[in-house]
């Protein structure tokens, strides 16, 4: 999993700020975009919002509605992109196309790049199922996985050499293919998916992924990330 990477590439500024104000203007007389110098610090307005928002389980969530991040995750597999896309409540995606991208597998037949840039397999190690079997994925099973994804890129360009198009030829490839997104949230929507995926039966790669983006939500809204990390991280409730 070492390859595994999130970094920011967009994310609203004073975002804290930006939920004090649609908070306010819920109840305020005022246009409350005419008082905005009158508005708290981000800090004190991170307080604010837990205190009338978040706490006691209010479960206020709609003004965390309105500030977003943008972030961008690199080299996880097709199958963590499939758990993650099914939660899209207020989540949206751009995803590294198998149509457009088909080099990279091209790539590893000539060598000019590794299996495991283009492919996701495990790390030697103990693992159990669903209903708690466990097994060990040793190193031998894992050299003749690596070998078989390389036989598939083989095939895959033979299909691509005979005219085939590449949404065809993919079909013969390995199914975790690590593939790049784009992934935008609100605070409330980010909080759903770590709510679900960051959960200790949630699948490796995807508790991977909540682990890499919640650094990037800590520094962007940290008095609500406090809060979340206190009540909710890792407890498996409904997401709100």
């Amino acid at each position: 999993m070492d390859r595994f990477t999130v970094e920011v590439i967009a994310q609203t500024p004073n975002p804290q700020q930006v939920i004090y104000a649609a908070m306010h203007q819920d109840y305020s007389e005022e246009f409350v975009w005419s008082e905005r110098q009158q508005w708290p610090d981000e800090q004190k307005c991170g307080e604010v919002v837990i205190k009338r928002l978040l706490s006691a389980n209010r479960g206020h969530f709609g003004p965390l509605e309105h500030p977003q991040i943008v972030l961008n995750c690199g080299w996880f597999p097709h199958s963590t992109m499939q758990q993650i896309r099914t939660h899209r409540v207020g989540v949206s995606f751009d995803v590294q196309s198998g149509r457009y991208t088909g080099q990279r597998i091209l790539d590893v037949v000539t060598g000019n790049r590794e299996i495991e840039e283009v492919f996701y397999l495990r790390p030697v190690g103990a693992y159990a199922d669903r209903q708690g079997k466990k097994y060990f994925y040793d190193a031998e099973e894992r050299a003749r996985d690596l070998q078989w994804c390389w036989e598939a890129c083989k095939r895959y360009q033979g299909k691509i050499e005979l005219g085939f198009s590449e949404e065809h030829a993919r079909g013969l490839i390995p199914f975790d293919v690590r593939q790049h997104w784009v992934l935008s949230a609100n605070v409330r929507s980010f909080m759903h998916l770590l709510d679900l995926r960051w959960k200790a039966d949630a699948q490796l790669e995807a508790q991977k992924l909540c682990e890499l983006m919640w650094p990037h939500f800590q520094a962007w809204v940290p008095d609500i990330a406090a809060w979340y990390e206190a009540t909710r991280l890792k407890k498996a409730r409904l997401s709100p």
